[in-house]
């Protein structure tokens, strides 16, 4: 699978976040209620100071085979209290482009990335879906790199 090296500004995201690992058999689950949250459940029109209007799904604060899974948007400044604030840390980043399913083409992504040997910081990786179509997104991954 094809990915370029960028260097990436600092990115703060306002959303909603949870706790997961690869091992859970209830992993799909856990992010996909996560999702249904943000846009059913009306978190995402809250957000305030959004940048654009990408959706970020960031993986972070990983230990051992858990990770905190944050889903929003990429904000200005914070003004949600209610709200999880992560910051996406400024640095250098595997990015690869995918098109397709906005499911299926995700995880047969991250199927393909697991597989490369990629030196990871494991400092935040993320998604952010450039369009909301289902059928036909297009996704950027972003892997933190050393």
């Amino acid at each position: 699978m094809k990915y370029e090296v960028v260097n990436l500004e600092e990115k703060v995201i306002a959303g909603i976040s949870t706790v997961t690992s690869n091992n859970s058999p209830k992993m799909t689950e856990v992010i996909g209620k996560l999702w249904a949250e943000l846009y059913q459940g009306g978190i995402s029109q809250s957000i305030k100071n959004k940048v654009n209007s990408y959706a970020i799904g960031l993986y972070s604060d990983y230990s051992g085979d858990n990770y905190t899974v944050t889903v929003g948007n990429e904000i200005s400044k914070p003004e949600n209290d209610e709200i999880t604030v992560k910051v996406i840390p400024a640095g250098r980043y595997a990015k690869f482009s995918v098109h397709g399913n906005m499911v299926a083409a995700v995880a047969e992504a991250w199927g393909e990335i697991w597989k490369i040997n990629l030196d990871r910081s494991f400092t935040g990786d993320f998604e952010e879906y450039l369009n909301s179509d289902d059928e036909n997104a297009d996704i950027d991954i972003y892997i933190a790199l050393k």
